[in-house]
């Protein structure tokens, strides 16, 4: 019948239901607090909800906007902080340092079957300057992914679509390739939440940005930031498109935000599926 950010309104809305003797079902969803009613009470339902606006016409506006209260993240801080210290253990990639032996993403290697690479590769850095901005881009864009759709979540989105980025990237290479660095997660993450602005705006907050500014938004920031003479064009815009089609699958298979305790086993498994990719690169 209904859908809106605010518990408090949704739950209004029940008890005017339940004060008509219609039946309900409140659901929680991406988009925000669903109230659901049997088809055959859909009119009922209506005309209770309707007589009840009427009623409270001049206090309706303040209520319906009121922001979904969703708690802050530091889930992207710490991606960064780990970003900085498995730096701090390798070493650029002038060192020549076997961990980019074993981790790089090598495009013929990778697609000889190394797929852990395509892993790895995310958690390693050719210098200082590309750890850096790569942390700070981090700890922004992880925690609003991790922020609008759950830690555990966001951590899977973001990780799968730097995986998935950097697979499309060997596969289209023509001959000898190898990159490193975590920015094709991170414009994975650029395109997680340009998908959940423009599939379920309530998850993100972008004021009131149409769908395609946001979308130009996206492009303006691969040109800027995602080009230049020692950038990995390639990479950047795979990981922006696998961010794109992982967030609109996101959103709507996740209409049901993930109950809470569900979470933190996510971010354990994300922790766990790196390392066991590091595991399998020194075996």
């Amino acid at each position: 019948m209904r859908v809106t950010p605010s518990r408090s309104r949704a739950d209004e809305w029940a008890v005017v239901l339940a004060a008509a003797d219609v039946p309900y079902e409140l659901r929680e969803s991406l988009e925000g607090w669903a109230l659901v009613v049997p088809a055959a009470d859909a009119a009922a339902a209506l005309d209770a909800l309707a007589a009840y606006d009427r009623e409270n016409a001049a206090d309706a506006p303040r209520v319906a906007h009121a922001p979904a209260a969703r708690p802050v993240t530091l889930a992207g801080v710490y991606v960064a902080l780990l970003l900085l210290a498995v730096f701090a253990l390798t070493g650029s990639r002038a060192d020549r340092s076997v961990w980019f032996e074993r981790g790089s993403a090598d495009a013929s290697r990778l697609m000889a079957g190394e797929w852990w690479r395509a892993v790895t590769a995310l958690t390693l850095h050719a210098d200082a300057p590309h750890v850096l901005g790569n942390a700070v881009a981090g700890a922004l864009l992880v925690s609003a992914v991790c922020q609008a759709t759950g830690t555990g979540v966001g951590l899977w989105l973001v990780l799968l679509a730097g995986a998935v980025g950097n697979v499309l990237t060997a596969a289209a290479q023509p001959g000898p390739h190898v990159s490193v660095g975590a920015s094709t997660a991170i414009f994975g993450a650029i395109g997680i939440l340009v998908a959940l602005r423009v599939v379920t705006p309530a998850r993100v907050s972008l004021g009131g940005s149409r769908p395609w500014v946001v979308l130009a938004a996206s492009v303006l920031l691969l040109v800027l930031f995602g080009t230049g003479p020692n950038v990995d064009v390639l990479a950047h815009l795979f990981g922006l498109l696998a961010g794109g089609v992982l967030g609109v699958a996101g959103a709507l298979a996740l209409r049901r935000t993930p109950p809470a305790w569900l979470q933190p086993l996510l971010t354990a498994a994300a922790a766990a599926a790196v390392a066991g990719a590091w595991r399998l690169g020194f075996s």
